[in-house]
């Protein structure tokens, strides 16, 4: 997927200029960003926040900061756990059955995945369950390692020293072992865990543009998420054009990046929440979470995602993917407009040429378009990139110079 900066179109080299992933167009801090060195590069190593040094992993030194965060649902059913299990077994494609398991707190479902012969990487950003998940870790040969780390918030794209829970990735898979595959190769590891439901959306398009960047956990191949998430979140990423209240730019990046498969659905209240300090809390403490489930009828869904082989293209690359984000959002932005009418506004291309090329009706409404229509015109768009500009360029120079 590598590919040379030099050569390409000034809004390509612009792109290349600011790095894949952390400083594209679109990334935050873009229009701030400036001395970044030439060359196309998939991660900006040089620029990673430093790790505080530590004696290891497991050993949280005592001056580290409680966790802050806010009170999360756990899995505490082993009957749920025993389930879920399964369902992550069943769906196992190749030989191995490393897992890493996202804030496993009590450790319910840890257990469960231990007794189905699984390999599992606790990362657990709560201090408080660490002492219980550590002596599980003994009781069981080699098949848990237990990290004090928060993955939803691995690779933060601000400057700084970087403390435990938050970590690099590069650092914590190094010391894993983990190596990286081609994204032509089947997935290198799974990830379960549940989505915090307060920063779901936050935590959505970041893990969007570390894919589509090839950056952060995607540095590696491509990772599959096995994730629970709320059901109002599920549909919205499942949405279409017969779903045009739900259907958004989300809808389609995530369409267009992964295979997402609906593995079980389950009521909010077969989970346990618990605060900070690691312990459960009552009905009264359940009321913010309650508050932000009630719209999606308080279930959550369980979900695989599973990013495409053919996700990048000759024309659909980790170095312009920050423009057919900014496509899609000026599409969405514009709802009502006609097909032929954005096409006016994304390029001065022929627009007779890009409708014969993509096969469709310029007097369509662009929301009628599903997600791989959006990839197909962003790609006939580009196809013509040697001969004509985005006109979105001129915006985009004026944002990094």
């Amino acid at each position: 997927m590598s590919v040379r900066a030099a050569g390409l179109s000034p809004r390509l080299a612009l792109s290349a200029l600011a790095g894949a992933g952390r400083f594209c167009v679109l990334g935050p801090g873009a229009a701030r960003r400036t001395g970044v060195c030439p060359g196309h590069r998939r991660a900006l190593s040089d620029l990673h926040p430093q790790l505080v040094p530590t004696e290891g992993f497991k050993d949280s030194p005592s001056w580290f900061p409680r966790c802050r965060s806010e009170p999360r649902s756990y899995i505490t059913s082993p009957k749920l756990a025993t389930t879920l299990a399964h369902i992550l077994e069943n769906e196992r494609k190749t030989p191995d059955k490393l897992l890493l398991e996202c804030n496993p707190g009590p450790g319910i479902l840890t257990e469960a995945l231990l007794k189905s012969k699984a390999k599992v990487i606790a990362l657990e950003s709560n201090r408080t369950f660490l002492p219980h998940l550590q002596s599980l870790q003994k009781k069981v040969d080699g098949e848990l390692e237990v990290i004090y780390c928060d993955f939803f918030k691995m690779d933060p794209r601000n400057f700084g020293i970087v403390k435990p829970p938050i970590m690099i990735s590069e650092t914590l898979f190094q010391h894993l072992g983990i190596a990286a595959v081609p994204w032509s190769e089947d997935t290198p590891l799974r990830v379960v865990g549940i989505f915090p439901a307060k920063n779901e959306k936050k935590i959505l398009w970041k893990l969007l543009y570390d894919l589509y960047s090839s950056t952060s956990v995607y540095s590696y191949g491509r990772v599959q998420l096995n994730m629970f998430i709320t059901e109002r979140e599920y549909e919205k990423l499942v949405a279409s054009p017969e779903t045009p209240h739900l259907y958004q730019v989300l809808s389609v990046l995530w369409q267009v990046a992964c295979k997402i498969k609906l593995l079980h659905v389950e009521p909010w209240s077969s989970f346990g929440v618990y605060g900070q300090r690691g312990r459960l809390d009552d009905l009264k403490n359940k009321k913010p979470l309650e508050q932000i489930n009630k719209h999606e009828g308080q279930n959550m869904c369980l979900i695989q995602l599973t990013p495409h082989q053919n996700l990048f293209t000759e024309n659909l690359t980790s170095i312009n993917y920050d423009v057919f984000f900014l496509m899609l959002k000026q599409c969405f932005m514009k709802r009502n407009f006609k097909l032929m009418d954005h096409l006016q506004l994304l390029s001065p291309v022929n627009a007779a040429a890009i409708l014969k090329q993509i096969g469709k009706d310029g007097d369509m409404k662009i929301t009628d378009l599903y997600p791989q229509d959006f990839k197909q015109l962003f790609e006939a768009i580009e196809y013509f990139r040697e001969s004509c500009r985005w006109l979105l360029d001129d915006c985009m120079e004026e944002m990094i110079m």
